[in-house]
């Protein structure tokens, strides 16, 4: 089948609609891709409900808490350069076995820690699991991308990463249903317990409900891998050589201005998607005084309004080109977040409640932009894009001390607030590539 590599050239019009959003002849392929999306958006959001949990069942800080995702983005950030060189030797469908393989033992790994009851080895395990996210993600970005009509990589990377959504909803769900207990003490009938006890044995029959939910997902994971080992995936031939035959340098990507703006965006636009939340259960809590389940169910009705954005996205992308769509969509959460600040409160909240709408295509949409015309550095140009998932390893803690210290989480939504003025900026003025000639590619081969 014939492949075409991503366009070089930045589009301002948006893409035709007689060009084809699927990839004719590779259907399998993208379809058991597109699940992943939807698969490791589950153990992304069981981080919300577990940084809420934890506080709970373990009696710590806000800010150790937040360790959560640290741990959980240290483990995207570390990998991601081996995962593309591994799957630049290899291919991407060994990388997505791997990252299945990693996401699984991470989530066995939660029954030892329940059974200790050791918060730092769930931390660890909460590594393990991101640690093969990172391989799905730096493999299944790229993959989409490029798999079919290069003028729709941007509405085809936001249709599958429309699924991602569902992945997270499900996630929420899952941890409020059959995480949360819906028992909450107050500090006089913490007193009665330890003194009756009794505390103890509440607090690791709290710890033990994390541990079902992750051996189910484990499982699928192994079962999702098999599935991919047997089927054939074609070989993006695009990323092999560039038009004057040379096979890339990491020294050319750095000469990409477009590429290097699109990380720094996607740096924090993580941070402000982690850090938003990471703490909206909490601010539910502080604000509308709301018990945490009430809280968990809100946090499902933001991701919702996450996923419909997705959708919404793809098809304005038809009339819209992608970076000026971002744009607009950076300033409505600008003017959201700050509602949210200096108005916490009912108003504060559903303001907060409307950016996940908003935010849902920057992730999609800034990794295809900054992979346009990478040739054969499109693996390694994805790495980095995944490595700039660290910024939710750096941003929620930064959160969680400006909660900690001020005693207000409606100010620590400030970061996010900071995170959409630089990506409004990326939008409008830093998105286009115009350093460069265009990449031509060449035919696609099936393999296994």
């Amino acid at each position: 089948m014939a492949q075409h590599p991503l366009e070089s050239l930045p589009r301002e019009t948006a893409p035709s609609a007689r060009h084809s959003l699927f990839p004719a002849g590779q259907i399998v392929p993208f379809i058991l891709v597109t699940v992943l999306f939807f698969l490791w958006g589950i153990p992304n959001n069981l981080n919300d409900v577990l940084i809420r949990h934890f506080m709970k069942s373990f009696a710590i800080s806000r800010f150790e808490a937040s360790l959560v995702q640290t741990a959980f983005y240290l483990g995207y950030f570390l990998p991601a350069i081996p995962a593309a060189l591994f799957m630049k030797r290899v291919g991407y469908k060994p990388g997505f076995i791997v990252g299945l393989l990693l996401l699984a033992s991470g989530c066995f790994l939660f029954w030892p820690a329940a059974l200790q009851s050791s918060y730092a080895f769930f931390l660890f395990a909460l590594f393990v699991i991101a640690s093969g996210l990172s391989f799905l993600e730096t493999a299944s970005n790229p993959f989409i991308a490029q798999l079919g009509d290069p003028d729709t990589s941007e509405r085809r990377l936001n249709f599958s990463q429309a699924f991602n959504p569902f992945g997270a909803m499900t996630g929420a769900l899952i941890g409020t249903v059959f995480i949360f207990s819906g028992v909450e003490l107050t500090p006089a009938e913490i007193a009665a317990r330890e003194a009756n006890h009794t505390y103890q044995a509440y607090l690791e029959f709290e710890v033990l409900r994390v541990v079902r939910p992750y051996l189910v997902l484990g499982v699928v994971a192994v079962v999702w891998a098999l599935l991919i080992l047997r089927t054939k995936f074609p070989a993006i031939s695009s990323e092999n050589e560039a038009a004057d035959g040379g096979r890339g340098s990491a020294s050319q990507l750095l000469r990409q201005r477009h590429f290097l703006l699109a990380v720094v965006a996607q740096f924090f636009y993580v941070g402000a998607q982690v850090g938003t939340w990471s703490y909206f259960i909490p601010y539910v809590q502080e604000y509308a005084h709301k018990p945490e389940k009430t809280a968990g169910y809100f946090l499902i009705g933001t991701l919702a309004a996450f996923g419909v954005g997705r959708f919404v996205s793809a098809w304005l992308m038809r009339f819209i080109s992608p970076s000026r769509l971002m744009g607009f969509y950076a300033l409505a959460n600008i003017a959201l977040v700050s509602v949210g600040v200096f108005f916490p409160g009912w108003v504060g909240i559903w303001c907060v409640f409307l950016t996940s709408f908003f935010m849902s295509l920057m992730f999609p949409t800034i990794f295809a932009l900054g992979l346009k015309g990478l040739g054969p550095n499109t693996k390694l140009g994805g790495s980095f894009l995944v490595l700039a998932i660290v910024g939710g390893a750096v941003l929620t803690p930064v959160m969680g001390l400006i909660s900690d210290k001020l005693h207000s989480y409606a100010l620590a939504y400030s970061i996010p607030f900071l995170a959409y003025i630089y990506i409004s900026l990326y939008s409008f003025l830093g998105s286009e590539r115009v350093d460069a000639a265009p990449a031509r590619g060449g035919a696609a081969s099936s393999t296994d």
